[in-house]
Protein backbone atom coordinates (compact mmCIF):
# COMPACT_ATOMS: atom_id res chain seq x y z
CA UNK A 1 0.00 0.00 0.00
CA UNK A 2 1.01 3.19 -1.14
CA UNK A 3 4.51 1.76 -2.28
CA UNK A 4 6.82 3.50 -5.01
CA UNK A 5 9.47 1.71 -6.02
CA UNK A 6 12.73 3.40 -5.97
CA UNK A 7 13.74 3.06 -9.58
CA UNK A 8 10.54 5.06 -9.86
CA UNK A 9 10.94 7.69 -7.28
CA UNK A 10 14.47 8.54 -9.03
CA UNK A 11 13.08 8.39 -12.07
CA UNK A 12 10.32 10.80 -11.34
CA UNK A 13 12.99 13.16 -9.43
CA UNK A 14 15.36 13.10 -12.63
CA UNK A 15 12.74 13.86 -15.16
CA UNK A 16 11.63 16.57 -12.67
CA UNK A 17 15.20 18.14 -12.13
CA UNK A 18 16.00 17.98 -16.05
CA UNK A 19 13.30 19.95 -17.30
CA UNK A 20 13.70 22.38 -14.77
CA UNK A 21 17.11 22.61 -15.41
CA UNK A 22 16.44 23.00 -19.26
CA UNK A 23 14.11 25.97 -18.30
CA UNK A 24 16.83 27.81 -15.92
CA UNK A 25 18.29 29.43 -18.85
CA UNK A 26 15.20 31.39 -19.63
CA UNK A 27 15.28 33.33 -15.96
CA UNK A 28 19.11 35.06 -17.05
CA UNK A 29 17.62 35.73 -21.15
CA UNK A 30 19.86 38.20 -21.77
CA UNK A 31 23.04 37.17 -20.78
CA UNK A 32 22.55 33.22 -21.80
CA UNK A 33 21.49 34.95 -25.45
CA UNK A 34 24.74 36.49 -25.79
CA UNK A 35 26.92 33.43 -24.24
CA UNK A 36 25.04 31.21 -27.53
CA UNK A 37 25.72 34.01 -29.94
CA UNK A 38 29.38 34.69 -28.80
CA UNK A 39 29.83 31.02 -28.73
CA UNK A 40 28.13 30.38 -32.16
CA UNK A 41 30.73 33.16 -33.62
CA UNK A 42 33.87 31.78 -31.95
CA UNK A 43 33.04 28.11 -33.02
CA UNK A 44 32.94 30.05 -36.97
CA UNK A 45 36.29 30.72 -36.46
CA UNK A 46 36.18 34.13 -35.34
CA UNK A 47 37.36 35.08 -31.83
CA UNK A 48 37.38 38.41 -30.43
CA UNK A 49 38.19 40.18 -26.52
CA UNK A 50 34.10 41.00 -26.73
CA UNK A 51 33.44 37.49 -28.28
CA UNK A 52 35.25 35.76 -25.01
CA UNK A 53 34.03 38.35 -22.67
CA UNK A 54 30.32 37.05 -24.24
CA UNK A 55 31.25 33.46 -24.16
CA UNK A 56 31.90 33.59 -20.02
CA UNK A 57 28.71 35.01 -19.40
CA UNK A 58 27.38 31.59 -18.46
CA UNK A 59 28.78 28.34 -17.56
CA UNK A 60 29.54 26.36 -20.60
CA UNK A 61 28.48 23.25 -18.45
CA UNK A 62 25.23 24.81 -17.52
CA UNK A 63 22.38 23.78 -20.17
CA UNK A 64 21.90 27.12 -22.38
CA UNK A 65 18.97 26.50 -24.76
CA UNK A 66 16.39 28.62 -24.67
CA UNK A 67 12.73 29.52 -25.79
CA UNK A 68 12.31 31.12 -28.94
CA UNK A 69 10.50 34.04 -28.65
CA UNK A 70 8.15 34.77 -31.56
CA UNK A 71 7.29 37.76 -33.78
CA UNK A 72 4.49 39.35 -31.12
CA UNK A 73 7.00 38.89 -28.43
CA UNK A 74 10.85 39.94 -29.57
CA UNK A 75 9.43 42.27 -32.56
CA UNK A 76 10.69 42.06 -35.90
CA UNK A 77 9.37 41.67 -39.54
CA UNK A 78 6.34 40.04 -41.07
CA UNK A 79 5.78 39.72 -44.68
CA UNK A 80 3.17 37.68 -47.30
CA UNK A 81 4.27 37.30 -50.73
CA UNK A 82 3.06 36.12 -53.55
CA UNK A 83 4.77 33.76 -55.91
CA UNK A 84 4.26 34.70 -59.87
CA UNK A 85 4.20 31.33 -61.02
CA UNK A 86 2.94 32.57 -64.59
CA UNK A 87 6.30 33.34 -65.18
CA UNK A 88 7.77 30.28 -64.38
CA UNK A 89 6.02 29.08 -67.83
CA UNK A 90 7.76 31.51 -70.01
CA UNK A 91 10.70 30.35 -68.89
CA UNK A 92 10.31 27.04 -69.56
CA UNK A 93 9.16 27.45 -73.40
CA UNK A 94 12.45 29.89 -73.43
CA UNK A 95 14.17 26.87 -72.53
CA UNK A 96 12.23 24.61 -74.81
CA UNK A 97 13.33 26.26 -78.20
CA UNK A 98 17.01 25.39 -78.64
CA UNK A 99 15.49 21.74 -78.44
CA UNK A 100 12.33 22.40 -80.84
CA UNK A 101 15.12 24.20 -82.96
CA UNK A 102 17.43 21.21 -83.31
CA UNK A 103 14.74 18.16 -83.46
CA UNK A 104 13.37 20.10 -86.12
CA UNK A 105 16.33 20.93 -88.25
CA UNK A 106 16.70 17.15 -88.06
CA UNK A 107 13.84 16.64 -91.24
CA UNK A 108 14.86 20.25 -92.53
CA UNK A 109 14.54 18.56 -96.35
CA UNK A 110 10.65 17.61 -94.94
CA UNK A 111 9.79 20.63 -92.72
CA UNK A 112 11.42 23.38 -94.74
CA UNK A 113 12.91 26.43 -92.71
CA UNK A 114 12.03 27.06 -88.70
CA UNK A 115 11.50 30.10 -87.64
CA UNK A 116 10.34 31.52 -84.13
CA UNK A 117 7.53 33.87 -83.90
CA UNK A 118 6.33 36.07 -81.12
CA UNK A 119 3.41 34.16 -79.04
CA UNK A 120 1.24 34.35 -76.21
CA UNK A 121 2.23 34.23 -72.54
CA UNK A 122 3.41 30.65 -71.75
CA UNK A 123 3.74 29.93 -75.24
CA UNK A 124 6.28 28.92 -78.13
CA UNK A 125 5.66 29.68 -81.47
CA UNK A 126 7.52 27.94 -84.33
CA UNK A 127 6.42 28.30 -87.94
CA UNK A 128 8.05 26.49 -90.90
CA UNK A 129 8.62 27.17 -94.48
CA UNK A 130 7.02 23.83 -95.80
CA UNK A 131 3.42 23.35 -94.57
CA UNK A 132 2.71 20.09 -96.16
CA UNK A 133 5.52 18.98 -93.48
CA UNK A 134 3.72 19.67 -90.76
CA UNK A 135 2.44 16.43 -89.35
CA UNK A 136 5.98 15.45 -89.39
CA UNK A 137 7.12 18.58 -87.75
CA UNK A 138 4.35 17.80 -85.05
CA UNK A 139 5.35 14.45 -84.66
CA UNK A 140 8.92 15.06 -84.22
CA UNK A 141 8.20 18.23 -81.36
CA UNK A 142 5.67 15.42 -79.70
CA UNK A 143 8.60 13.18 -79.54
CA UNK A 144 9.97 16.16 -76.73
CA UNK A 145 7.02 15.22 -74.60
CA UNK A 146 7.96 13.84 -71.15
CA UNK A 147 5.25 12.08 -68.48
CA UNK A 148 4.73 14.54 -65.67
CA UNK A 149 5.91 13.46 -62.54
CA UNK A 150 3.36 13.54 -59.99
CA UNK A 151 0.76 10.95 -58.77
CA UNK A 152 -2.23 13.26 -59.94
CA UNK A 153 -0.97 13.56 -63.45
CA UNK A 154 -0.27 9.67 -63.72
CA UNK A 155 -0.63 9.18 -67.82
CA UNK A 156 -0.48 12.83 -68.88
CA UNK A 157 2.42 14.65 -70.78
CA UNK A 158 4.29 17.99 -69.52
CA UNK A 159 3.56 19.48 -73.05
CA UNK A 160 0.34 20.43 -75.17
CA UNK A 161 1.38 20.44 -78.92
CA UNK A 162 -0.84 21.63 -81.72
CA UNK A 163 -0.81 23.02 -84.78
CA UNK A 164 -2.20 26.68 -86.80
CA UNK A 165 -1.46 26.56 -90.30
CA UNK A 166 1.72 26.47 -90.81
CA UNK A 167 2.58 27.48 -87.09
CA UNK A 168 3.29 24.58 -84.09
CA UNK A 169 2.41 25.87 -80.73
CA UNK A 170 3.99 24.66 -78.08
CA UNK A 171 2.71 25.01 -74.23
CA UNK A 172 2.69 23.44 -71.06
CA UNK A 173 -0.23 20.89 -70.23
CA UNK A 174 -2.89 21.99 -67.28
CA UNK A 175 -1.31 18.20 -65.77
CA UNK A 176 1.94 19.86 -65.80
CA UNK A 177 0.88 23.35 -64.90
CA UNK A 178 -0.05 22.21 -61.39
CA UNK A 179 3.21 20.27 -61.27
CA UNK A 180 5.13 23.31 -61.89
CA UNK A 181 3.21 25.19 -59.35
CA UNK A 182 3.77 23.15 -56.78
CA UNK A 183 7.51 22.40 -57.43
CA UNK A 184 8.09 26.50 -58.05
CA UNK A 185 6.19 26.85 -54.58
CA UNK A 186 7.98 24.77 -52.81
CA UNK A 187 11.49 25.64 -54.07
CA UNK A 188 10.94 29.32 -53.21
CA UNK A 189 10.34 27.88 -49.76
CA UNK A 190 13.40 26.59 -49.28
CA UNK A 191 15.39 29.01 -50.92
CA UNK A 192 13.52 31.76 -48.83
CA UNK A 193 14.54 29.93 -46.00
CA UNK A 194 18.08 29.39 -46.81
CA UNK A 195 19.00 32.79 -47.73
CA UNK A 196 17.65 34.05 -44.26
CA UNK A 197 19.25 30.71 -42.30
CA UNK A 198 22.75 32.13 -44.01
CA UNK A 199 22.71 35.26 -41.67
CA UNK A 200 21.87 33.58 -38.62
CA UNK A 201 18.26 34.69 -37.64
CA UNK A 202 17.16 32.86 -35.37
CA UNK A 203 14.15 30.64 -35.60
CA UNK A 204 11.95 32.55 -38.63
CA UNK A 205 8.70 30.94 -39.16
CA UNK A 206 8.34 30.47 -43.46
CA UNK A 207 5.40 28.58 -44.18
CA UNK A 208 2.78 28.31 -47.31
CA UNK A 209 -0.58 30.14 -47.21
CA UNK A 210 -2.99 29.01 -49.69
CA UNK A 211 -1.81 28.46 -53.21
CA UNK A 212 0.78 30.83 -54.50
CA UNK A 213 2.17 32.64 -51.11
CA UNK A 214 4.25 32.71 -48.58
CA UNK A 215 4.28 33.63 -44.71
CA UNK A 216 7.57 35.09 -43.42
CA UNK A 217 8.03 36.13 -39.91
CA UNK A 218 11.63 37.03 -38.91
CA UNK A 219 12.07 38.22 -35.39
CA UNK A 220 14.54 40.41 -34.09
CA UNK A 221 15.39 42.36 -37.62
CA UNK A 222 14.88 45.77 -37.42
CA UNK A 223 12.51 46.12 -39.98
CA UNK A 224 10.87 44.21 -42.86
CA UNK A 225 12.65 46.33 -45.66
CA UNK A 226 16.13 43.93 -44.50
CA UNK A 227 14.17 40.81 -45.30
CA UNK A 228 12.79 42.29 -48.71
CA UNK A 229 16.53 43.06 -49.55
CA UNK A 230 17.99 39.60 -48.71
CA UNK A 231 14.71 37.53 -50.04
CA UNK A 232 13.06 39.97 -52.85
CA UNK A 233 16.09 39.54 -55.77
CA UNK A 234 15.51 36.46 -57.98
CA UNK A 235 19.51 36.70 -58.19
CA UNK A 236 18.96 34.83 -61.44
CA UNK A 237 22.56 34.86 -62.75
CA UNK A 238 23.62 33.34 -66.25
CA UNK A 239 26.64 33.83 -68.68
CA UNK A 240 25.24 34.55 -71.81
CA UNK A 241 27.64 35.47 -75.62
CA UNK A 242 27.40 39.20 -76.31
CA UNK A 243 26.48 39.94 -79.97
CA UNK A 244 26.99 43.83 -79.80
CA UNK A 245 26.62 46.73 -77.54
CA UNK A 246 24.68 49.54 -78.57
CA UNK A 247 23.24 52.20 -76.98
CA UNK A 248 20.38 52.11 -74.64
CA UNK A 249 17.83 54.29 -76.05
CA UNK A 250 18.03 53.07 -79.62
CA UNK A 251 18.78 49.14 -78.48
CA UNK A 252 16.50 47.02 -80.37
CA UNK A 253 17.38 43.08 -81.64
CA UNK A 254 17.36 41.80 -85.07
CA UNK A 255 15.30 38.07 -84.27
CA UNK A 256 14.13 36.23 -81.58
CA UNK A 257 16.84 34.53 -80.56
CA UNK A 258 18.02 37.63 -79.03
CA UNK A 259 17.34 39.99 -76.06
CA UNK A 260 18.20 43.65 -74.92
CA UNK A 261 19.77 43.96 -71.15
CA UNK A 262 20.81 47.12 -70.02
CA UNK A 263 24.45 47.88 -68.47
CA UNK A 264 24.30 48.27 -64.64
CA UNK A 265 27.49 50.37 -64.34
CA UNK A 266 26.37 52.56 -67.40
CA UNK A 267 22.34 52.90 -68.27
CA UNK A 268 23.22 54.27 -71.26
CA UNK A 269 24.70 51.62 -72.84
CA UNK A 270 22.81 47.83 -73.46
CA UNK A 271 24.13 45.19 -74.64
CA UNK A 272 22.40 42.64 -77.03
CA UNK A 273 22.73 39.15 -75.92
CA UNK A 274 22.02 35.47 -77.41
CA UNK A 275 18.58 34.13 -75.81
CA UNK A 276 20.09 31.19 -74.67
CA UNK A 277 22.66 31.62 -71.63
CA UNK A 278 25.95 29.15 -72.01
CA UNK A 279 25.89 28.70 -68.07
CA UNK A 280 23.28 29.51 -65.54
CA UNK A 281 23.18 29.80 -61.64
CA UNK A 282 21.54 26.48 -61.04
CA UNK A 283 24.47 25.04 -61.71
CA UNK A 284 26.74 27.00 -59.14
CA UNK A 285 27.85 25.30 -56.30
CA UNK A 286 29.56 27.83 -54.24
CA UNK A 287 30.46 31.92 -53.87
CA UNK A 288 32.13 33.81 -51.56
CA UNK A 289 32.69 37.26 -51.36
CA UNK A 290 36.53 38.05 -52.04
CA UNK A 291 38.71 40.90 -53.47
CA UNK A 292 40.06 41.18 -56.81
CA UNK A 293 43.74 42.19 -58.45
CA UNK A 294 43.07 46.07 -58.20
CA UNK A 295 41.23 45.11 -54.11
CA UNK A 296 38.03 45.99 -55.10
CA UNK A 297 35.29 43.83 -53.80
CA UNK A 298 34.26 41.05 -55.73
CA UNK A 299 32.50 37.84 -55.94
CA UNK A 300 34.39 34.38 -56.63
CA UNK A 301 32.38 31.52 -57.69
CA UNK A 302 32.39 27.73 -58.78
CA UNK A 303 30.28 25.89 -61.19
CA UNK A 304 29.46 21.96 -60.91
CA UNK A 305 31.18 19.63 -63.16
CA UNK A 306 27.98 20.27 -65.61
CA UNK A 307 28.80 23.78 -65.75
CA UNK A 308 32.40 23.73 -65.05
CA UNK A 309 32.80 21.75 -68.58
CA UNK A 310 29.93 23.80 -70.49
CA UNK A 311 31.58 27.17 -69.37
CA UNK A 312 35.65 25.81 -70.44
CA UNK A 313 33.93 24.25 -73.87
CA UNK A 314 32.57 27.85 -74.46
CA UNK A 315 35.71 29.97 -73.42
CA UNK A 316 38.31 27.91 -75.16
CA UNK A 317 35.79 28.42 -78.75
CA UNK A 318 35.56 31.99 -78.05
CA UNK A 319 38.89 33.84 -77.00
CA UNK A 320 38.87 37.53 -77.49
CA UNK A 321 35.10 37.49 -77.71
CA UNK A 322 33.20 39.52 -74.61
CA UNK A 323 31.00 37.51 -72.92
CA UNK A 324 27.95 38.99 -69.89
CA UNK A 325 27.61 38.07 -66.48
CA UNK A 326 23.75 38.45 -66.40
CA UNK A 327 22.16 39.48 -62.87
CA UNK A 328 18.40 39.89 -62.88
CA UNK A 329 18.19 41.12 -66.11
CA UNK A 330 20.76 43.51 -65.86
CA UNK A 331 24.48 42.85 -67.10
CA UNK A 332 27.11 43.67 -64.22
CA UNK A 333 30.21 42.35 -66.29
CA UNK A 334 30.96 42.05 -69.68
CA UNK A 335 34.90 41.04 -69.71
CA UNK A 336 36.22 39.65 -73.01
CA UNK A 337 37.52 36.18 -72.72
CA UNK A 338 41.58 35.82 -72.60
CA UNK A 339 42.32 32.23 -72.52
CA UNK A 340 41.02 29.09 -72.22
CA UNK A 341 38.98 29.16 -68.13
CA UNK A 342 39.53 25.54 -66.77
CA UNK A 343 38.50 23.97 -63.42
CA UNK A 344 34.97 25.95 -63.31
CA UNK A 345 35.78 29.21 -61.13
CA UNK A 346 35.46 32.64 -61.78
CA UNK A 347 35.32 35.78 -60.55
CA UNK A 348 32.63 38.46 -60.75
CA UNK A 349 33.80 42.20 -60.66
CA UNK A 350 31.36 45.48 -60.71
CA UNK A 351 31.25 48.57 -58.63
CA UNK A 352 30.38 46.61 -54.54
CA UNK A 353 30.70 47.51 -51.96
CA UNK A 354 32.07 45.10 -49.23
CA UNK A 355 28.47 44.89 -47.98
CA UNK A 356 26.95 44.33 -51.52
CA UNK A 357 29.84 41.90 -52.54
CA UNK A 358 28.82 39.38 -49.64
CA UNK A 359 25.13 39.55 -49.85
CA UNK A 360 25.57 38.69 -53.27
CA UNK A 361 27.47 35.86 -52.32
CA UNK A 362 24.71 34.95 -50.22
CA UNK A 363 21.76 34.80 -52.68
CA UNK A 364 24.34 33.10 -54.97
CA UNK A 365 25.21 30.44 -52.61
CA UNK A 366 21.00 29.85 -51.70
CA UNK A 367 20.05 29.61 -55.34
CA UNK A 368 18.07 31.44 -57.57
CA UNK A 369 14.52 31.82 -56.92
CA UNK A 370 12.48 30.30 -59.87
CA UNK A 371 10.64 33.48 -60.21
CA UNK A 372 9.50 37.13 -58.90
CA UNK A 373 8.06 37.32 -55.16
CA UNK A 374 5.40 39.78 -55.47
CA UNK A 375 5.11 40.95 -51.20
CA UNK A 376 1.10 42.15 -50.95
CA UNK A 377 1.84 42.71 -47.11
CA UNK A 378 4.38 44.66 -44.59
CA UNK A 379 4.85 45.06 -40.78
CA UNK A 380 7.70 45.99 -38.70
CA UNK A 381 7.23 44.97 -34.98
CA UNK A 382 9.14 47.45 -33.01
CA UNK A 383 10.92 45.79 -30.18
CA UNK A 384 9.22 47.80 -27.43
CA UNK A 385 5.81 46.61 -28.96
CA UNK A 386 7.22 43.27 -28.17
CA UNK A 387 8.35 43.67 -24.27
CA UNK A 388 5.41 45.02 -23.78
CA UNK A 389 3.91 41.87 -24.46
CA UNK A 390 6.40 40.52 -22.62
CA UNK A 391 5.36 42.31 -19.44
CA UNK A 392 1.30 41.66 -20.34
CA UNK A 393 2.13 37.97 -20.24
CA UNK A 394 3.99 37.78 -17.58
CA UNK A 395 1.62 39.64 -15.38
CA UNK A 396 -1.81 37.52 -16.64
CA UNK A 397 0.40 34.44 -15.20
CA UNK A 398 1.58 35.49 -12.28
CA UNK A 399 -2.18 36.61 -11.40
CA UNK A 400 -3.08 33.11 -12.98
CA UNK A 401 -0.63 31.59 -10.96
CA UNK A 402 -1.55 33.39 -7.71
CA UNK A 403 -5.34 32.90 -8.08
CA UNK A 404 -4.62 29.19 -8.72
CA UNK A 405 -2.15 28.64 -5.91
CA UNK A 406 -4.87 30.76 -3.25
CA UNK A 407 -7.89 28.50 -4.10
CA UNK A 408 -5.66 25.22 -3.90
CA UNK A 409 -4.30 26.25 -0.46
CA UNK A 410 -7.65 27.73 1.26
CA UNK A 411 -9.73 24.81 -0.20
CA UNK A 412 -7.21 21.66 0.74
CA UNK A 413 -4.75 23.01 3.40
CA UNK A 414 -1.33 21.75 3.33
CA UNK A 415 -2.46 19.25 0.31
CA UNK A 416 -3.27 22.54 -1.48
CA UNK A 417 0.54 23.24 -0.84
CA UNK A 418 1.44 19.78 -2.43
CA UNK A 419 -0.52 20.83 -5.53
CA UNK A 420 1.22 24.12 -5.65
CA UNK A 421 4.98 22.76 -5.69
CA UNK A 422 3.70 20.62 -8.17
CA UNK A 423 2.47 23.15 -10.48
CA UNK A 424 5.92 24.97 -10.18
CA UNK A 425 7.22 21.77 -11.53
CA UNK A 426 4.76 22.00 -14.20
CA UNK A 427 5.41 25.35 -15.68
CA UNK A 428 8.80 24.36 -15.26
CA UNK A 429 8.42 21.43 -17.27
CA UNK A 430 6.74 23.06 -20.06
CA UNK A 431 9.66 25.53 -20.47
CA UNK A 432 12.49 23.10 -20.33
CA UNK A 433 10.18 21.30 -23.08
CA UNK A 434 10.01 24.64 -24.89
CA UNK A 435 13.63 25.08 -24.85
CA UNK A 436 14.56 21.30 -25.45
CA UNK A 437 12.24 21.13 -28.89
CA UNK A 438 12.86 24.96 -30.17
CA UNK A 439 9.19 25.77 -30.35
CA UNK A 440 8.41 29.51 -30.24
CA UNK A 441 6.35 30.92 -27.98
CA UNK A 442 3.80 33.73 -28.55
CA UNK A 443 1.65 35.79 -26.54
CA UNK A 444 -1.37 33.38 -27.52
CA UNK A 445 1.41 30.69 -26.45
CA UNK A 446 1.56 32.48 -23.08
CA UNK A 447 -2.28 31.97 -22.78
CA UNK A 448 -1.93 28.48 -23.13
CA UNK A 449 0.66 28.34 -20.44
CA UNK A 450 -1.87 30.13 -18.24
CA UNK A 451 -4.52 28.46 -19.55
CA UNK A 452 -2.51 25.09 -18.55
CA UNK A 453 -2.11 26.20 -14.49
CA UNK A 454 -5.89 25.78 -13.72
CA UNK A 455 -6.00 22.40 -16.06
CA UNK A 456 -2.97 21.19 -14.05
CA UNK A 457 -4.39 21.86 -10.87
CA UNK A 458 -8.04 20.50 -11.93
CA UNK A 459 -6.20 16.72 -11.64
CA UNK A 460 -5.49 17.12 -8.30
CA UNK A 461 -8.77 18.55 -7.46
CA UNK A 462 -10.08 15.40 -9.02
CA UNK A 463 -8.16 13.03 -6.69
CA UNK A 464 -8.83 15.24 -3.78
CA UNK A 465 -12.39 15.36 -3.92
CA UNK A 466 -12.26 10.84 -4.90
CA UNK A 467 -10.16 10.69 -1.54
CA UNK A 468 -12.58 13.30 0.52
CA UNK A 469 -14.93 10.33 -0.79
CA UNK A 470 -12.92 7.15 0.24
CA UNK A 471 -12.28 8.76 3.99
CA UNK A 472 -15.82 8.85 4.47
CA UNK A 473 -16.31 5.35 4.15
CA UNK A 474 -14.51 4.34 6.93
CA UNK A 475 -11.35 3.00 5.08
CA UNK A 476 -7.83 4.00 6.41
CA UNK A 477 -5.81 6.98 5.42
CA UNK A 478 -3.23 5.08 3.48
CA UNK A 479 -5.81 2.79 1.66
CA UNK A 480 -8.32 5.91 0.71
CA UNK A 481 -4.76 7.61 -0.99
CA UNK A 482 -4.36 4.67 -3.14
CA UNK A 483 -8.46 4.04 -4.04
CA UNK A 484 -8.44 8.28 -5.08
CA UNK A 485 -5.47 7.75 -7.52
CA UNK A 486 -6.85 4.40 -9.34
CA UNK A 487 -10.41 5.88 -9.20
CA UNK A 488 -9.58 9.22 -10.28
CA UNK A 489 -7.11 8.16 -12.95
CA UNK A 490 -9.91 7.51 -15.80
CA UNK A 491 -11.21 10.96 -15.37
CA UNK A 492 -7.95 12.82 -15.18
CA UNK A 493 -7.33 10.79 -18.43
CA UNK A 494 -10.46 11.27 -20.67
CA UNK A 495 -10.28 15.17 -20.16
CA UNK A 496 -6.73 15.24 -20.57
CA UNK A 497 -7.05 13.34 -23.86
CA UNK A 498 -10.13 14.53 -25.33
CA UNK A 499 -8.01 17.87 -24.67
CA UNK A 500 -4.87 16.61 -26.14
CA UNK A 501 -6.50 15.64 -29.21
CA UNK A 502 -8.14 19.74 -29.74
CA UNK A 503 -4.79 20.85 -29.53
CA UNK A 504 -3.44 18.49 -32.02
CA UNK A 505 -5.87 19.76 -34.59
CA UNK A 506 -4.99 23.37 -33.62
CA UNK A 507 -1.56 22.65 -34.37
CA UNK A 508 -2.50 20.75 -37.75
CA UNK A 509 -4.91 23.26 -39.14
CA UNK A 510 -4.04 26.33 -37.35
CA UNK A 511 -1.11 28.86 -38.36
CA UNK A 512 1.04 32.12 -36.51
CA UNK A 513 -1.16 32.39 -33.40
CA UNK A 514 -3.07 29.20 -33.32
CA UNK A 515 -0.20 27.30 -33.70
CA UNK A 516 1.63 28.77 -31.03
CA UNK A 517 -1.48 28.15 -28.64
CA UNK A 518 -2.01 24.51 -29.55
CA UNK A 519 1.66 23.67 -29.15
CA UNK A 520 2.08 25.09 -25.22
CA UNK A 521 -1.39 23.98 -24.65
CA UNK A 522 -0.12 20.24 -25.76
CA UNK A 523 3.00 20.39 -24.00
CA UNK A 524 1.03 21.45 -20.95
CA UNK A 525 -1.16 18.53 -20.71
CA UNK A 526 1.53 16.25 -20.77
CA UNK A 527 3.22 17.67 -18.06
CA UNK A 528 0.18 18.28 -16.25
CA UNK A 529 -0.64 14.86 -16.22
CA UNK A 530 3.08 13.77 -15.40
CA UNK A 531 3.02 15.99 -12.63
CA UNK A 532 -0.41 15.18 -11.13
CA UNK A 533 -0.36 11.40 -11.67
CA UNK A 534 3.33 10.80 -10.85
CA UNK A 535 4.81 14.06 -8.77
CA UNK A 536 1.99 14.88 -6.23
CA UNK A 537 1.65 11.03 -5.49
CA UNK A 538 5.39 11.16 -4.80
CA UNK A 539 5.06 14.02 -2.13
CA UNK A 540 2.14 12.50 -0.39
CA UNK A 541 3.32 9.23 -0.42
CA UNK A 542 6.98 10.76 0.82
CA UNK A 543 5.11 12.82 3.41
CA UNK A 544 2.90 9.82 4.41
CA UNK A 545 5.28 7.56 5.29
CA UNK A 546 7.41 10.59 7.47
CA UNK A 547 4.26 11.37 9.38
CA UNK A 548 2.38 8.11 9.94
CA UNK A 549 -0.72 10.02 10.65
CA UNK A 550 -3.72 7.96 11.79
CA UNK A 551 -5.86 10.14 10.04
CA UNK A 552 -6.01 12.93 7.76
CA UNK A 553 -8.17 15.67 6.75
CA UNK A 554 -8.17 16.99 3.12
Amino acid sequence: MLHIPLWRRLLIILVCVAGVGLAVPNLFYGQVERHNDAVKQIDGGLSTPELEADAALWPSFLPSGLVNLGLDLRGGAHLLAEVDTAAVYDQRMESMWPDVRDVLSTARDTVGFVTRVPGGPGELRVRISNVDGLERALELVRGLARPVATLTGAGATDLDIKADTDTIIVSLSEAERVATDERTLAQSLEIVRRRIDEVGTREPTIVRQGQNRILIEVPGVGSAQEVKDLIGATAALTFQPVVRVVDAATAQTSNANEIVVPSVENPTTAYVLERTPVVTGEELVDAQPAFDQNGRPAVNFRFNPTGARKFGDYTAENIGQPFAIVLDNGVISAPVIQSHITGGSGIITGSFTIEQSTNLAVLLRAGALPTKLTFLEERTIGPELGQDSIDSGQKAAAVGFGAVVLFMILTYGLWGWFASFALVVNVGLIFGALSLTGQVLTLPGIAGIVLTMGMAVDANVLVYERIREELKTAKGPARAIELGYERAFSAIADSNITTFFTAVILFVLGAGPVRGFAVTLGLGIITSVFTAIFVTRLIIVTWFHWKRPKSIEV
